[in-house]
């Protein structure tokens, strides 16, 4: 039997027939779009107002610059909660610091008693520190027991 050749239209056929290759698409283009200027209307009434009330009055553009005060917030600063413990005999004292303050017609909370001497304690020097701190006496940490 003979051999038989093979037939090169038919590979062509199969190249045809077999799948798609899908191109890649062409790149858009992109466009860029000019904003069109808004058509001129007659402003509303309210707008009207509000234009008028945003014009300076004379008055207040005759003063000069360094006579206005211009009023800024504090930044606002972060608080810390704590708790401690402290000798009753401290905290009697304490409250009668608090008392001093009441009839020196400036009442103050606790904490700012305390924010008050920590504030003194940071202008002393070292030595008049430490002679402060010696003068404290240390107490154990942690809650104390309740009485029974």
């Amino acid at each position: 039997m003979p051999v038989a050749k093979p037939n090169p239209a038919a590979k062509t056929a199969k190249a045809v027939t077999g799948p798609a290759r899908t191109a890649r698409p062409a790149p858009r283009k992109t466009v860029t779009r000019v904003a069109k200027p808004a058509p001129a209307k007659a402003p509303s009434r309210k707008t009207a107002a509000v234009q008028f009330a945003a014009q300076p009055s004379v008055a207040k553009v005759a003063k000069p610059a360094a006579a206005m005060v211009i009023e800024t917030k504090p930044p606002k600063i972060k608080l810390v909660r704590d708790s401690f413990t402290i000798p009753r005999a401290e905290y009697e004292a304490l409250g009668a610091i608090k008392e001093r303050l009441v009839k020196l017609a400036h009442p103050a909370k606790k904490s700012e008693v305390l924010r008050a001497g920590i504030s003194v304690l940071t202008t002393l020097n070292d030595a008049a520190l430490l002679a402060a701190l010696d003068a404290v006496p240390a107490i154990k940490t942690g809650r104390p027991k309740k009485a029974k």
